[in-house]
């Protein structure tokens, strides 16, 4: 994992779009917490499933629809959702999107 830390950097330019995939690239790893980021192409998703903390993401490019507790919303670039603790939540890329996932253990 390269140490970004120091520098000015556009975080939607720090993952690629792939075909048919979800690309992830974590850029903090702790272990009080991680930063993500995701690229996804149209029609890939991440399935319903829960987290024990909150999870925060942020749209850097695109548009993700966002599940939680069966409630959909859409969230598009400079929005962020916040993904409460032991809810059910999953995301879907109606067109290609790209995010940053930011988690922080308690």
């Amino acid at each position: 994992m390269e140490d970004l830390s120091g520098q000015t950097m556009d975080a939607a330019s720090l993952v690629e779009y792939q075909p048919g995939s979800v690309v992830s690239r974590t850029i903090i790893k702790k272990p009080t917490g991680t930063v993500t980021l995701f690229a996804f192409d149209k029609g890939e998703g991440l399935s319903e499933h829960t987290a024990p903390f909150d999870a925060l993401v942020y749209i850097l490019d695109g548009q993700a629809e966002v599940t939680i507790s069966g409630r959909s919303l859409t969230a598009k670039a400079g929005e962020m959702v916040i993904m409460p603790a032991d809810q059910p939540h999953s995301l879907k890329a109606p067109a290609r999107f790209k995010m940053a996932l930011v988690m922080i253990r308690s």
